[in-house]
């Protein structure tokens, strides 16, 4: 867990919040004006954590309310060690933030990798509270028709052709363990960051802070861990026709950094067309998996774009 203080050189100039409701210390961000335009939550991945959102924050929070938490085991989140980390937690610790603490309403939400799975359960519970989707490297389970393109993508992808030789080797709680030591090479060569360049000694201090023993690093080994091994808790029941319909109805978009090797564009794609099949989908050629990294300019961009040309919940 990183300082609530800690600013990474001002390149993280945001107040630390905390909120408890889960029964943990849950970090976030809530930045806007006194009469936001718009209510946007920007949910990271893995090994991420709110950090990753830091170039869209400011200049979203001129306008609109923009709320990150980080995940429970990410970021300036605590690390408790008697939970199990799927993404059904996850989902409820979220809800506990959005719903029981700030009782947000017309949420845009701001999705990248385990952020769409974490972020459409919420949805799915939730669903009078969303107005807007916007997804970038990720995939969002409104269907089990995403079955056969999700283990096409874990037989091709790079991430998960690594994870699943390391769990049979012995070597994944290992590598995971030490995150903090391990982080680059996790990003930057299995998931692929398109620029290296941004791999400065801040940035790596940033996203290795939260990893520094293998009992803080329990959140960053159970999200692969669960792709490939399932969940450890029951598995979820399937989720209301009436929630799933609600939400195919909002606006979506996908931006898809099309370097990523960890989800391969060419199966996410195709996922997010099975739920919105007439929804946009713009390619970045110059991003790979985490274009909150590569191309943070063209992905504000087009979120505001998305924000001015979609209506909000009435």
């Amino acid at each position: 867990m990183i300082a609530a203080e800690a600013t990474f050189d001002g390149t993280w100039p945001y107040p630390a919040r905390f909120n408890e409701a889960a029964g943990f210390r849950q970090h976030y961000v809530d930045e806007g004006p006194e009469r936001p335009d718009q209510t946007i939550v920007m949910l990271h991945g893995e090994p991420t954590w709110g950090y990753e959102w830091r170039h869209l924050i400011g200049p979203l929070s001129r306008r609109h309310r923009v709320v990150v938490p980080d995940h429970m085991g990410f970021g300036k989140s605590e690390t408790p060690q008697d939970r199990t980390y799927d993404a059904s937690e996850h989902i409820l610790n979220l809800e506990s933030l959005l719903v029981d603490t700030l009782d947000l309403t017309d949420i845009t939400l701001v999705l990248r990798d385990w952020g769409g799975p974490i972020g459409t359960g919420f949805a799915l519970r939730n669903p009078d509270r969303i107005s807007r989707i916007f997804a970038t490297n990720t995939v969002l389970p409104l269907t089990d028709d995403i079955g056969p393109l999700m283990q096409a993508n874990g037989a091709a992808s790079r991430w998960f052709q690594w994870a699943g030789s390391a769990i049979a080797d012995g070597s994944f709680e290992q590598i995971l363990g030490n995150a903090g030591r391990t982080i680059a090479h996790l990003m930057i060569d299995l998931q692929h960051v398109a620029r290296p360049e941004i791999a400065t000694p801040t940035w790596i201090r940033a996203y290795s802070s939260p990893f520094p023993t293998p009992a803080e690093s329990r959140g960053v080994i159970a999200f692969p861990r669960q792709v490939l091994e399932g969940p450890q808790g029951p598995p979820p029941g399937p989720p209301p026709m009436e929630a799933v319909a609600a939400l195919r109805a909002v606006p979506a978009m996908l931006a898809v950094g099309m370097r990523d090797t960890a989800l391969l564009p060419e199966y996410v794609i195709p996922a997010f067309k099975l739920s919105y099949p007439d929804a946009p989908v713009v390619e970045i050629p110059g991003a790979g998996h985490f274009p909150t990294e590569d191309a943070p300019e063209t992905l504000l961009a087009l979120l505001e774009l998305f924000l001015q040309t979609t209506p909000a919940r009435t």
